[in-house]
């Protein structure tokens, strides 16, 4: 299917009704106070910041991201019936609000907030449906961005919340002995799970274990728990210092590490035996079905599974025949196939150290900061650091990741790399891998949507994968007019990752909706790239962990390229890249289809001024 179909497909998105027991009756809790304010926009941002405020009730975690210290007791809500019933009360109120407001009475950007606002709370009331819950809810984490492994990174002295004084180590301690509450939970999740017959795979439960048993072999003062204490901030005084470390010693000693053990021992004894061998989610009781809904998560629209199949095969297709041209370039004859092995074997495509892998980043970080204000008119005020993964979590992580920073610049976002296995890694994929999750990637994406306070706090900080992956793979292709694809090495690099988004379409709809097994999607990528194993591995592995995730990628690009091109050409000269770049960032991360009616009233705009 052509590019300029898949969004089409999206124009359905917000007309259908939220099901049933969500059509709330009028008269919700709050509807009056709201409805008294003087007009429909105010009535409109009342509701936002009502609606933010018993979201953040229900959701510790994004509080935590944000870099703000959550009640304890929310947390040990996680994974509980009580916080599933406070989630569908806060959906139907909101709904039954947002009928009060008439939508045409709105100013443009308000319409853009109201249709976002909307179209989120249709698709979360859909989601806590009984039968969605009963096949998502028992299988409440996996190993690819599991609250197991993410929750010591996001208490860590260098994570998310701050050690600045004492009162934030005796409130971050809280939260910490509040964790084994939150694992406690998840076991009996899966224990739900093991009575329905909704079960994870034997894959994705081995390499739990597996991870648990990183985190356990460590001493408590190795623990990530354990690091705020190592070295105290400067705000702690000497006096304090020792009844700190002691407290924090006794909370990793006697409360999280043995909730780790009754967690690793449960899905080593118990879990594993019954989890399913096949690892595609269309073998798990009520998979078929579920991924078709993942699918339209993940892309923001209605789409078929053998459709974006197809067009990954197309995608492959087109992206090897630039392969073919750039290994000519860099003085190979032989066939692409073969040039793949030379790409994974020979030593000067692969860093030797982890500091060549250090100073390749710095300086594509250099160079791009350099031209940026070329295609930006707005530019990040957060910081962006460049770090490499901690040794406990880089085995099962990708090839690089980003993580936000604070709204407020007091943390930076970080841009963290892989160094596990350095002969897998690629020198080829440096500048491609800095665009799209650094400058003007996913950090850029991410922190002027938190940075502006003029947008409601789910456009600030919500989003859906389309946009938010599709723009940081649309930012790399930037370096083409940014000149550092004229080196051929780096024009491999970004068609090798460009081909990962199109292998993407085809392995993840291989392995969920086609029965492909782990080792033929990993024999695929291998067949069709020049990535290494390492590589193909762990991408497989989160695929399998993450139905319908890796489809955003690729149409969210696709999406955007297009409606940059139809920008180009209905304004001619008037066409401007800054400007087309605000239009696309300047509302948060959008549903497709209502990124594109906007930008369709940019370009009328252009036109008519």
């Amino acid at each position: 299917m052509k590019a300029g179909k898949l969004a089409a497909l999206g124009a359905a998105l917000l007309i259908g009704a939220a099901p049933a027991w969500a059509e709330a009756p009028s008269a919700a809790p709050g509807a009056a106070r709201i409805a008294d304010t003087a007009t429909d926009e105010a009535r409109l941002m009342a509701l936002f910041r009502d609606d933010a405020r018993r979201e953040d009730a229900l959701d510790p975690l994004a509080l935590i991201y944000r870099g703000t210290a959550p009640d304890p007791a929310a947390l040990r809500r996680l994974f509980t019936d009580s916080q599933l019933r406070a989630q569908r009360g806060s959906v139907i109120q909101s709904l039954a609000l947002l009928r009060r407001i008439d939508r045409r009475r709105l100013g443009a950007e308000r319409q853009i907030s109201y249709d976002v606002f909307l179209a989120a709370k249709r698709e979360e009331a859909e989601w806590l449906r009984p039968d969605s819950i009963a096949l998502t809810a028992v299988r409440p984490f996996n190993h690819f961005g599991g609250l197991h492994i993410e929750f010591p990174s996001l208490m860590a002295k260098d994570g998310a919340v701050k050690y600045e004084d004492s009162a934030d180590y005796r409130t971050n301690l809280a939260l910490i002995r509040a964790f084994p509450t939150v694992l406690d939970n998840a076991v009996a999740r899966f224990r739900q799970g093991l009575a329905s017959g909704v079960v994870e795979s034997r894959l994705t439960t081995a390499n739990m274990i597996a991870q648990i048993d990183a985190l356990l072999a460590q001493s408590p003062e190795q623990s990530p728990f354990y690091s705020p204490v190592r070295e105290f901030s400067a705000g702690i005084a000497a006096s304090e210092q020792p009844a700190l470390r002691a407290a924090y010693g006794a909370a990793i000693r006697d409360e999280v590490l043995p909730a780790y053990r009754r967690l690793r021992a449960f899905l080593n004894d118990e879990y594993l035996p019954a989890a399913r061998e096949q690892v595609g989610i269309a073998a798990m009781k009520g998979g078929p079905g579920l991924y078709r809904r993942y699918a339209g998560r993940q892309t923001t629209l209605p789409v078929e599974p053998e459709v974006i199949h197809q067009l990954g095969l197309a995608e492959v297709a087109r992206i090897q025949t630039g392969m073919d041209q750039v290994k000519r370039e860099l003085g190979y004859g032989g066939t692409l196939k073969s040039f793949f092995d030379v790409i994974r074997t020979d030593p000067r495509y692969h860093p030797k150290t982890r500091e060549e892998l250090a100073r390749g980043f710095a300086e594509a970080a250099r160079q791009v900061d350099a031209l940026v204000p070329q295609y930006f008119s707005r530019l990040p005020k957060t910081r962006l650091a460049i770090e490499p993964y901690p040794a406990y979590r880089e085995k099962f992580e990708a090839g690089g990741s980003y993580n936000q920073g604070a709204p407020d610049g007091s943390r930076p976002g970080v841009f963290f790399y892989n160094t596990f296995d350095l002969p897998s890694r690629f020198l080829t994929g440096i500048t491609t891998l800095y665009l799209h999750e650094g400058a003007p990637g996913h950090h850029f994406q991410i922190s002027l949507a938190q940075e502006d306070a003029s947008l409601p706090d789910f456009q600030r900080f919500g989003g859906n994968n389309a946009y938010v992956e599709g723009w940081a793979l649309y930012a790399e292709t930037l370096g083409y007019p940014m000149g550092f694809y004229k080196d051929p090495l780096q024009h491999w690099g970004t068609l090798d990752d460009e081909m990962l988004r199109a292998m993407r379409l085809v392995v993840d709809t291989g392995l969920h909706a086609k029965g492909w097994s782990r080792e033929q999607a990993i024999d695929y990528m291998l067949a069709n790239s020049g990535m290494g194993k390492s590589d193909a591995t762990a991408e497989v592995e989160r695929y399998i962990a993450w139905p319908g995730q890796a489809l955003s990628y690729k149409i969210g690009a696709l999406t955007i390229q297009r409606l940059r091109k139809k920008a180009e050409t209905a304004l001619g000269p008037r066409f401007d890249i800054r400007a087309f770049h605000d239009q696309v960032l300047g509302s948060g991360a959008l549903p497709l289809p209502i990124l594109e009616a906007k930008i369709d009233r940019w370009i009328a705009a252009r036109k008519a001024g």
